[in-house]
């Protein structure tokens, strides 16, 4: 059996572990409507820790939110009047940012952005 005395090193090891700094979250994947839609795709869902949403029949978007909740991601379908198109809601100091990007329809887009703003307004 282990004395005190030789506990007290690991004991030392366990609490400046306990008391040092906590890694921050990693930072959401910005969008960069620049990049073809594909990439901004494979971007996002590579993110660690990524969770996607269970699917919802009817939705136009498949979404996804990062890890600590600090930000989601909806996603077109095929099919969708705006499709392709990304939109991103980012949550910060008690506030909502919605903000993407439209590679197809404009009109269809922001229809698409008002509906998930609504949605998002509903959460408070």
């Amino acid at each position: 059996m282990m004395k005190i005395r030789q506990l007290a090193p690991l004991l030392a090891i366990t609490l400046l572990a306990a008391c040092a700094p906590k890694a921050k979250p990693s930072a959401a994947a910005a969008l960069d409507c620049g990049q073809p839609f594909e990439a901004q795709v494979a971007k996002i869902t590579a993110q660690p820790g990524l969770k996607p949403a269970p699917e919802e029949t009817g939705e136009p978007y498949r979404a996804y939110s990062t890890a600590d909740g600090a930000a989601s991601y909806f996603v077109t379908k095929p099919g969708a009047p705006a499709h392709p198109a990304i939109l991103m809601q980012e949550a910060a100091g008690g506030q909502m940012r919605n903000t993407g990007c439209a590679w197809g329809d404009k009109a269809a887009y922001q229809e698409l952005m008002t509906y998930l703003t609504g949605l998002s307004a509903g959460r408070k």
